[in-house]
């Protein structure tokens, strides 16, 4: 009902659409290849590796990619579909709002011969939301067993993916004992997070760092390049970010225009 009419020989992946509370294949996408993606190499080499264990159908663990905006978290998961697609990987997108409808997707996949990421996106969660349980119940079951060929791969700028207030700890008791007992509901919103078994985090780079990026979006330039690398500099300082992003938002800026000279 929700995947149906999907030809997943044909699709790459899909994404939930809410309204329309079914998957939308994905035939067409884009992502550099793995080795354009610098500055990462640990993490890199941590995610595929894990994603050659679930490939083989070996233990495997969900994976949570977290820390500074634009350091390439989501450009690695679409790398990895770039290189595996042809190995059997395909990568659902979920957003946070519709994770509670997860179950009943996964009953879906699960029949399917292919092995599935279920791929959540800058994912967070404020104090009251709920929507985690139907995450929960995907990554380590309840009296049903998880299937077997779907792994979770998150995004987050949280490390433990909900904010964190000075006002938690103000709730906490001290038992008889002298015991610290945090608020049962804080620590229930935080477990999320360990449930994740491969937890890779992400820094911005420094000028350096920023400077190579932008040389591998414009291999092949044959302009002036100090003057190129000068822009760049200015770019990067009106926007306070030596991030991936920012040098592929400059190339973009550039790219365009032939080279000079």
């Amino acid at each position: 009902m929700y995947a149906s009419g999907i030809d997943w020989h044909e699709a790459k992946g899909a994404v939930w659409r809410t309204h329309a509370q079914c998957l939308k294949p994905v035939i067409e996408f884009s992502a550099l290849p793995l080795e354009r993606l610098l500055g990462m190499d640990r993490q890199k080499a941590a995610l595929v590796e894990n994603t050659e264990r679930f490939l083989k159908g070996e233990p495997s663990n969900h994976v949570l990619l977290w820390g500074s905006r634009g350091t390439g978290k989501s450009s690695l998961i679409r790398a990895l579909l770039y290189r595996y697609y042809k190995a059997g990987l395909r990568v659902v997108e979920f957003p946070r709002e519709s994770l509670s409808w997860l179950p009943e997707v996964s009953d879906e996949l699960r029949l399917q011969p292919f092995r599935f990421i279920i791929f959540c996106d800058d994912l967070s969660f404020e104090a009251g939301e709920s929507g985690y349980k139907g995450l929960k119940s995907i990554m380590e079951g309840s009296l049903e067993t998880p299937p077997e060929n779907i792994c979770v791969y998150a995004t987050s700028n949280r490390r433990h993916l909900v904010p964190e207030y000075m006002s938690d700890n103000q709730q906490s008791t001290v038992g008889e004992r002298g015991e610290l007992h945090l608020s049962d509901s804080v620590e229930e919103r935080i477990s999320l997070a360990d449930r994740f078994g491969l937890s890779l985090s992400f820094y911005q780079g420094n000028l350096d760092d920023y400077l190579e990026l932008v040389r591998s979006y414009f291999e092949g330039y044959t302009g002036d390049w100090e003057a190129l690398l000068q822009e760049a500099r200015r770019f990067a300082r009106a926007r306070a970010s030596y991030s991936g992003r920012t040098a592929q938002q400059f190339f973009n800026t550039r790219g365009s225009i032939p080279p000079a000279g």
